[in-house]
């Protein structure tokens, strides 16, 4: 019964191992398609009439070319900055009004509650960063203790 022989450059899911495939430094960073390139090359030029021809569509009432103008005018908006009071953040006391802000500004409907979890993802962060802050300075004060405690034993012995 023959067998076949097993290629110990690809993995298991049949995908080449990071390094092992025919171009083990892969596709170089910066490189493009050369469709992409060949496009690019027939448009040089070009861009200022199909710009203006754009235009002209739109201006004449094509929907599609009035659409791609005003996508490149005014972009989709993925994110928005948000302005509302939150108090300063000096101590692990101030978070819980950090919240009751987030959480009267959802009720405003000044900020919408997706945006509300972020926040709260960030004053989270925070939290921790000053609960690490207080472990650390809690470990170094017992290490201390105990360097002294031990220090104390040996001079009773």
């Amino acid at each position: 019964m023959a067998t076949k022989k097993q290629n110990r450059s690809r993995a298991a899911n049949g995908r080449f191992a990071q390094g092992k495939s025919g171009n083990p430094a892969g596709r170089p960073k910066g490189s493009r398609n050369k469709t992409t390139l060949a496009a690019q090359a027939l448009l040089e030029g070009q861009a200022e009439k199909l710009t203006q021809k754009a235009i002209d569509r739109a201006l004449d009432g094509d929907s599609v070319a009035l659409r791609l103008c005003m996508e490149r005018i005014v972009p989709i908006q993925r994110e928005r900055t948000i302005q509302f009071d939150l108090p300063k953040l000096d101590g692990l006391r101030d978070l819980t009004e950090a919240f009751r802000n987030i959480l009267a500004a959802v009720a405003e409907g000044i900020v919408a509650p997706v945006e509300a979890e972020k926040l709260a993802s960030i004053i989270q962060v925070y939290r921790d960063t000053i609960h690490s802050e207080e472990l650390e300075q809690r470990v170094e004060k017992l290490e201390q203790q105990e360097d002294e405690v031990l220090k104390a034993f040996r001079k009773w012995q």
